[in-house]
């Protein structure tokens, strides 16, 4: 049975969408749409958790993850590629095996988490490039333990985040994208030589470019300017208003091309939670500052975002200063096609229905959310 959703595009068209189970079976002009924006559903490609909901602590219960898809619901975020952070072999083959029973047994995650990312722990252990992650756990690449934990995730593991100058690493990333794995580069003080040796060798993304650093780099040679150089890499930026300043994200995206570019939220699970002092498993001490930011506890360092990509979208729109139709193609047809889901993240006859509708202001800021459709089917939101 179809149904029916109107609104009014992020290039200003007013539309009259028909859809059902099957996709979007029709897309009509309608000059007297309200005066909604009608958005293709967002595609997270890194997030922790959110609202309380952690995929990265193993003592949670195995409802942890299908609650979490359906919390991002209320973001508007209907794919999500949860990211599993640096640990011992244990625990990242205990959360990729949760992770996969998931999928196996529940059809909302089935259909909304069609991958993992892995983020380390083939990172770089030196302080501030290796952010929140416990420096214990970070060592050099090893394929063969990688291949375990793609076992035990039934072959779900679909980004890989690494540091390309850690011993192997270049000889990793082709084992990666051999094996249709997209790997990242992030967490990294690597030279211009082992970032274009690592796009070469199947690398096509950046893990939040300019994050992930010391405070201080050399002001030319950093990992910064071979990651933006290469156009083999797709630029993910934390647009949480935090991660990055405005200008900041605004000269990234410039000297990238939008085109380049992916919006992703970072969030981690205290994300949505009030102000305070708590203990997690990604960085463990962590506090949620009044300005939303999480840090970890009494230093200046980041431990993962506090905003849905929801939140981003909002920000890279305002103080961003990106155009609305380049923010919503960052948050949802770029890391769609980037992952190949090519029926995702676009309004277009033939796609999933995965659309979300959300209030608008004159001057377009991105208001509130108001209806969201997961794979055909309207979702009860709590706030409504």
């Amino acid at each position: 049975m179809s149904e029916v959703l109107e609104g009014r595009t992020a290039a200003g068209r007013g539309v009259r969408v028909r859809y059902s189970v099957d996709g979007i079976e029709e897309i009509t002009d309608d000059p007297s749409a309200p005066d909604l924006l009608l958005l293709p559903g967002l595609v997270d490609i890194q997030l922790n958790g959110y609202g309380g909901l952690d995929v990265n602590d193993p003592s949670r219960a195995a409802s942890e993850l299908p609650d979490l898809v359906r919390a991002l619901w209320g973001q508007g975020v209907t794919t999500v590629y949860p990211t599993i952070i640096s640990a011992d072999n244990a625990t990242t083959t205990t959360l990729v095996k949760r992770a996969a029973a998931a999928r196996a047994t529940d059809p909302d995650v089935a259909y909304g988490v069609p991958g993992l990312h892995l983020e380390g722990p083939y990172i770089s252990s030196a302080e501030g490039a290796r952010g929140a992650h416990d420096p214990a756990v970070i060592r050099d690449p090893d394929p063969d333990e990688f291949d375990r934990w793609q076992a035990a995730a039934d072959g779900a593991i679909a980004i890989m985040t690494l540091a390309p100058e850690r011993h192997g690493a270049i000889d990793f990333t082709r084992h990666l994208a051999a094996n249709g794995v997209l790997p990242s580069v992030g967490h990294s003080l690597a030279t211009a030589a082992d970032v274009h040796a690592f796009a070469a060798a199947g690398g096509r993304l950046s893990t939040h470019l300019g994050n992930g650093l010391p405070a201080q780099i050399d002001r030319h040679h950093n990992p910064i300017w071979p990651q933006l150089a290469d156009d083999t890499l797709t630029a993910g930026l934390i647009a949480d208003g935090h991660h990055l300043p405005a200008d900041t994200f605004a000269a990234l995206v410039r000297a990238k091309g939008p085109a380049r570019c992916v919006l992703t939220s970072d969030a981690a699970a205290l994300a949505g939670c009030a102000p305070g002092d708590y203990r997690t498993a990604v960085g463990g001490a962590v506090t949620v500052a009044s300005d939303g930011s999480l840090r970890l506890q009494g230093t200046p360092y980041l431990a993962g975002s506090g905003a849905s990509l929801l939140d981003c979208l909002r920000w890279a729109t305002g103080p961003g200063g990106l155009p609305l139709e380049t923010a919503v193609a960052m948050a949802t047809t770029t890391p769609a096609d980037l992952l190949g889901l090519h029926d995702r993240g676009r309004l277009e006859v033939g796609a999933r229905a995965d659309l979300v509708q959300v209030t608008s202001s004159p001057d377009g800021t991105i208001g509130d959310l108001v209806t969201v459709v997961v794979n055909g089917r309207l979702i009860a939101l709590s706030n409504s």
